[in-house]
């Protein structure tokens, strides 16, 4: 499954232009990447940033390595009014096109495994490997979970237990979020904004 591409409608970070950082390789340039503080018992957190492609070629997102257990790209998607999850193999960026990975907008990378939650302002290393760029070194920004009455229109997975799942056995269109406990939030006017 392929990622549809998203247009970029607004600055890339919830804390703001000032905390924006970018990395390239060849056309492509990889806007922001962050993630969303999780809670203290939480032992997963999904990754967002945005692709660029400036080059002449479509390339496409493959794997993302870092630190942790288990690292995957995951789309949420919405089925008869039920949030999914489902793997990505890849996410195509067409030449002229940013591709936009935003909490609750569809595609994520999912870090399985913490030892410990993710606290703000923390940073992590990680690599993005491109299906013509080859990897593309990268650093993680731990940013603040919205403030409490934003809008939220989107899954924060830091406060699942992914590891309780059986993500290789079960199948993930069937999956389904609604059963879980989504207390916590995220998205809404401090997320990167996308549309379809």
């Amino acid at each position: 499954m392929t990622l549809r591409p998203l247009a970029l409608l607004a600055a890339i970070g919830l804390a703001g232009a000032a905390q924006a950082h970018d990395y390239g390789s060849g056309g492509l340039t990889v806007l922001h990447p962050f993630v969303i503080e999780t809670a203290e018992r939480a032992t997963t957190g999904a990754g967002y940033f945005a692709i660029r492609n400036d080059g002449d070629v479509t390339d496409a997102l493959i794997t993302v390595e870092a630190d942790f257990p288990k690292v995957t790209l995951h789309e949420a998607v919405e089925t008869d009014g039920m949030m999914t999850m489902q793997p990505l193999e890849r996410i195509e960026i067409a030449p002229g096109e940013t591709v936009t990975l935003a909490p609750g907008r569809g595609g994520h990378v999912m870090f399985m495994g913490l030892e410990e939650p993710f606290e703000v302002d923390e940073r992590f290393a990680a690599t993005l490997v491109f299906e013509t760029a080859g990897p593309v070194e990268v650093e993680f920004v731990v940013e603040p979970r919205p403030e409490a009455g934003a809008p939220r229109d989107g899954m924060d997975h830091g406060d699942m237990d992914h590891e309780a799942m059986d993500h290789e056995a079960m199948g993930h269109g069937e999956m389904n979020h609604g059963d879980m406990d989504h207390g916590a939030m995220t998205g809404g006017d401090e997320a990167p904004a996308a549309a379809q």
